[in-house]
């Protein structure tokens, strides 16, 4: 799981450089990015072993001139099979491009220290835990694609978590956050999310998230792992 950092000009986020997207290469030992906000994608999915989408500042639901390219990469990595991990904008946008529905959340902005609660799992989710973790986001999955299981549920959003088959897992969480990001990311955007949201968000900072036990989980999916590291 990349971790994210505040930047050094304070954009919200520096995921990869400001990328939508990113991938892993076990063949290559390495990681590599593709500035999809720019225009840039793979050539093809099998160019990557896996792949993951990262969180964006934007909005599925403002149709950036890029989501047309990534809805058509979302929809190739199906069809072959291609392990993809979405992660906040991530798990909306291959929500969108699958069928499912993306729409503001009728709350407003949910801000803060958020439990997802898992009904359900996968092989590669082991330990079995339910997970505190940083959310940041006003859109959510509302509907989720057909052939989608929903994994984890939350007290805010009924579709936190998401799976399709053995190839796709996706969070509305932010589990790639740690502690100091995200007290910078809220002193960021303050004036963006109001007072209030920002007093109760401020206040969640003091609780254990399990980012760690997410990673992990991923990182066994694109393994194609069920067993320990």
């Amino acid at each position: 799981m990349t971790r994210a950092s505040p930047s050094a000009n304070g954009s919200r986020m520096t995921l990869t450089g400001s990328g939508i997207s990113s991938t892993a290469s076990r063949s290559a030992s390495a990681t590599a990015s593709y500035m999809t906000i720019g225009g840039e994608f793979p050539g093809s999915v099998d160019e990557q072993d896996a792949f993951l989408i990262t969180g964006s500042p934007l909005s599925v639901r403002n149709r950036p001139g890029f989501l047309p390219g990534l809805f058509d990469f979302i929809r190739a990595c199906d069809d072959a099979r291609k392990p993809l991990v979405g992660v906040c904008f991530g798990h909306q946008a291959n929500a969108a491009a699958l069928g499912g529905k993306v729409e503001r959340s009728a709350a407003g902005w949910n801000v803060g220290v958020e439990k997802t609660v898992f009904a359900a799992t996968r092989p590669w989710m082991d330990p079995v835990a339910d997970l505190d973790l940083f959310v940041f986001h006003e859109d959510q999955v509302t509907q989720a694609p057909e052939d989608c299981d929903i994994l984890g549920a939350s007290a805010a959003n009924p579709c936190a978590c998401l799976a399709r088959g053995d190839h796709l897992f996706t969070t509305q969480s932010h589990p790639e956050f740690d502690v100091r990001f995200m007290r910078a990311l809220l002193a960021e955007e303050r004036g963006l999310i109001g007072d209030a949201v920002h007093a109760r968000a401020s206040a969640d900072l003091d609780r254990e998230t399990r980012g760690d036990v997410f990673a992990a989980w991923c990182a066994r999916f694109f393994r194609r792992d069920a067993a320990g590291p």
